[in-house]
């Protein structure tokens, strides 16, 4: 830090108001799939970052998933050193640029911030997004090697770039989701042959087909997907693992010595109710993937897709939100959430939530479908739902939903659009004998990230079922390390 900003006083950091997001106009934005918030300018940024009191025992670390040293990448921004705080990020969080904007900090890291005893936490979130999107824009410089507050510089924690030398032991990750991604270029740093096979044409799992351009623009994960390459994995696409090869396949043919399942959790759950099987309906899976990945939003594309003009969603997470919002930049005349619980009980992120109400989202809480209505020729016309009220909390902690006799009503509406969950794709896993599994159909590991199969490691979705990203990367980071420590045990 400047000498300056060393003489702040914890008071006069405390006098600082938590910075705000620049983000876009609701009715504006919400007719096309530009990038909703606008990120923070470099002022903004130190500022923000001079809000943090450099805590000697800082809660936020802990409070994150793959342990990014929070204080002293904000430091270093403080400093205005912005090329080097990405740096220090890197050494913990392969994909910066895509945490920092979906993320949810705010029950992780920032949930733990110290400030949050007298008013709000510093924006870590925002501050990751800034310093990676920063380093995107300025790559020529490079910053010189800043260590870890109090953490030695081992490979596993070496800067982006900086790996050991090429053991020459070919390794496997199926899925180029978050977890995929992660563990493939902590094993590419420690010296390994890295292959990431992916079902679809494109990679980037999740953050290609399921979020969508405005909140996650496909610019950014193609960057990350190529400082992946640059760290030498090699990615084919059109490969699905459990029927264009399985993997006692790659393990006994191909030469591989481990491999990373990391394919998520991709089979939609459904209401289960008359009338779901109607022309119209649709699973969010279905919907974004169609719009995203497949493109249909762009009226020049062969993908076709249902342009409701009055849509229903059915959920209250994340997935519902990101479906709900892009059903109205497609053309939708009106755009609902009908949610079980109430707002409060909502699992989406309070941003999010709150963007969809200025993009003049309408939300039916408490509220449940118990059928699909449909005219002579098969279409949607209308879901029926009935009223609840909240009863005793669940095993979820939230206030369990009951239904109210009597308390029917209708929604008139085109298209349903359903995003209550997913489940295990069973493809890979019916093809993998001895794959031990749980009674959800997820598949069961060790405290290494190990399978009933030797050599064989597994995280992400697929492990806990549906999750955040960062939860992902995290798995991916720690099933990394283990795998590194199985290898060099059998040297």
């Amino acid at each position: 830090m400047t000498e300056e900003q060393k003489k702040m006083t914890a008071q006069e950091r405390l006098a600082i108001p938590r910075q705000q997001m620049p983000h876009r106009d609701g009715i504006e934005r919400s007719r096309d799939f530009k990038e909703v918030n606008l990120g923070l300018s470099e002022q903004v940024a130190i500022r923000e970052a001079q809000r943090c009191l450099q805590c000697k025992n800082p809660k936020c670390v802990p409070g994150c998933p793959v342990g990014i040293d929070i204080p002293g990448f904000i430091g270093l921004i403080a400093n205005g050193d912005f090329l080097a705080a990405a740096e220090l990020v890197r050494k913990d969080n392969d994909l910066p640029a895509v945490t920092g904007r979906v993320c949810p900090q705010e029950i992780q890291c920032e949930a733990t911030c110290i400030r949050c005893k007298s008013d709000t936490p510093v924006a870590i979130g925002w501050l990751e997004r800034f310093v990676a999107d920063y380093q995107m824009q300025h790559q020529n410089q490079t910053p010189l090697p800043t260590p870890c507050r109090g953490r030695q510089d081992t490979p596993a924690n070496s800067l982006r770039g900086q790996a050991r030398p090429k053991t020459g032991k070919k390794l496997a990750c199926i899925g180029s989701g978050p977890a995929g991604i992660t563990c493939a270029g902590q094993l590419a740093k420690f010296g390994y042959d890295v292959t990431i096979f992916e079902a679809f044409h494109r990679a980037g799992g999740v953050l290609i087909y399921g979020i969508p351009e405005f909140r996650m623009p496909k610019s950014v994960v193609n960057r990350e997907i190529e400082n992946l390459k640059a760290l030498g994995v090699t990615i084919e696409t059109n490969v699905i693992v459990g029927r264009t090869v399985t993997i006692p396949q790659l393990m006994s043919e191909e030469g591989f010595e481990a491999v990373f399942i990391a394919v998520g959790a991709g089979l939609p759950e459904f209401m289960n109710v008359p009338g779901e099987n109607l022309k119209g309906v649709y699973s969010a899976n279905e919907y974004l993937t169609r719009t995203n990945l497949m493109e249909a939003y762009n009226h020049d594309s062969d993908t076709p897709i249902v342009r409701g003009k009055r849509v229903c969603v059915i959920g209250g997470g994340n997935t519902a939100l990101d479906a709900v919002r892009t059903s109205k930049r497609l053309g939708a005349i009106e755009s609902t959430i009908v949610y079980r619980r109430s707002r409060v009980e909502m699992p989406a992120r309070v941003e999010e939530v709150h963007h969809a109400e200025e993009e003049n989202i309408r939300f039916e809480m408490l509220a449940a479908p118990v059928e699909v209505l449909g005219t002579d020729d098969g279409w949607v016309r209308a879901i029926k739902c009935i009223r609840m009220e909240l009863g005793e909390p669940d095993e979820s902690g939230r206030r369990r939903p009951v239904p109210i006799p009597g308390s029917e009503f209708t929604i008139d509406c085109d298209v349903v659009i359903v995003a209550i969950g997913t489940g295990a794709n069973p493809l890979l896993t019916r093809t993998t004998p001895g794959l031990k599994l749980n009674k959800w159909d997820y598949i069961e590991v060790d405290e290494n990230f190990m399978t009933s199969i030797p050599g064989v490691f597994a995280g992400g979705d697929i492990v806990r079922g549906s999750a955040t990203v960062i939860l992902a990367m995290g798995d991916g980071k720690k099933a990394a390390q283990n795998i590194h420590k199985f290898l060099s045990a059998k040297l």
